[in-house]
């Protein structure tokens, strides 16, 4: 059984008079793992989320990290214990990036030249440019501006990471990137992390487990996203997750069966065009010759199938790809075959009669 590094035990959040914000929440939050809030607007995700540094202090209850009360230690030092990442990277603009991933580490009393290694480090973490550390903040992107906010929070090592809804202002094929890049992080750091979320999507895809909120602050259901798509514990979680929640179940289902067939990088159908790394970018109608003029169709990096994604993903880069073929790329980025939607679709169906035939 995993040991719980943050501990909710009935806490309440009650402004004034209305009805509560949180309602007797009490849950178990991992060690070393990724937990979503997830919920509609208004249901204390959030205000959840603030109650474990203090942002927003509780009406009753208690939580604790690695066991200790967070009402027993100083707000301010409680805050700097943690890392946080909001919506908005929330970057200081007349300060480079190096000096605002430095920000916590220099408020802690690290060594100026200390703190700007560190960030330096960093800026390879995230996956970002070391050229970039001298840079401020109007000059990056908006992914570029969040992958720095989540530099910041690491930047003193802190075992508990908090992220409130960080990639919800970025485009699609960013916030793919950089769900990607979190997974990754995660996968060699084992941060202890509550993400909060309105897209049960994004939680199915992060999440190790689901916290569904519903209105009025109370928990709706706790478990592994698995478990929330198959068996949702109510009708508010059902119609939360929504109809379609047997397709986002495929999340769980490896397409290591599924087939890779040759790149089609020339003859009459049609034909991928690829940069000079392999990498591709774009379709080519049939008839339409490799070095024409002709406009390719857009490929759409979110739809890009990896070794090692799911069913899902494989179906979708099949599906949203205007010749019907997803393109599989490997961990560079460098397109390495393709795959069929109606072969995607047929190993769908053998996962299906095989959990049918296991009762």
């Amino acid at each position: 059984m995993a040991e719980a590094m943050i501990q909710f035990r009935n806490v309440t959040k009650q402004y004034q008079e209305s009805a509560p914000a949180v309602d007797s929440l009490s849950m178990d939050i991992d060690r070393g793992s990724i937990t979503v809030f997830v919920g509609p607007s208004g249901c204390g995700k959030t205000t959840s989320l603030r109650m474990i540094n203090r942002m927003v202090e509780p009406t009753s209850g208690t939580i604790t990290v690695d066991g200790a009360d967070v009402a027993s230690r100083p707000a301010a030092e409680l805050r700097r214990s943690m890392g946080y990442v909001m919506q908005s990277s929330g970057l200081m603009p007349h300060r480079s990036i190096l000096d605002n991933i430095a920000t916590v580490p220099r408020l802690n009393g690290v060594p100026r030249a200390a703190a700007r290694k560190r960030a330096a480090e960093l800026l390879d973490v995230v996956g970002l440019a070391s050229n970039l550390g001298k840079r401020y903040p109007s000059q990056l992107s908006g992914g570029q501006q969040q992958r720095v906010g989540v530099a910041r929070a690491l930047a003193a090592d802190p075992p508990v990471l908090l992220m409130d809804e960080p990639f919800s202002a970025v485009d699609p094929v960013v916030r793919d990137e950089l769900q990607v890049e979190l997974l990754r992080l995660q996968s060699e750091l084992a941060k202890t992390i509550v993400f909060v979320t309105h897209d049960i999507d994004e939680a199915a895809i992060l999440g190790d487990k689901v916290a569904v909120f519903a209105v009025g602050g109370k928990l709706a259901q706790y478990a592994a996203p698995e478990e929330i798509l198959r068996a949702p514990a109510n009708d508010f979680v059902a119609n939360f997750v929504g109809k379609d929640r047997g397709f986002r179940g495929l999340a769980f289902n490896p397409a290591e069966n599924v087939v890779l067939h040759a790149l089609p990088l020339s003859g009459s159908g049609w034909v991928l065009e690829v940069d000079a790394d392999s990498r591709p970018t774009g379709w080519l109608p049939p008839g339409a010759a490799p070095g024409t003029k002709e406009k390719p169709a857009r490929l759409a990096g979110g739809s890009l199938f990896r070794p090692g994604d799911s069913l899902r993903r494989a179906l979708d880069s099949a599906l949203s790809s205007p010749s019907g073929l997803g393109v599989a790329v490997d961990h560079e980025g460098r397109a390495i075959g393709v795959l069929k939607a109606a072969e995607v679709l047929e190993e769908i169906e053998a996962v299906r009669l095989r959990r049918v035939a296991q009762g």
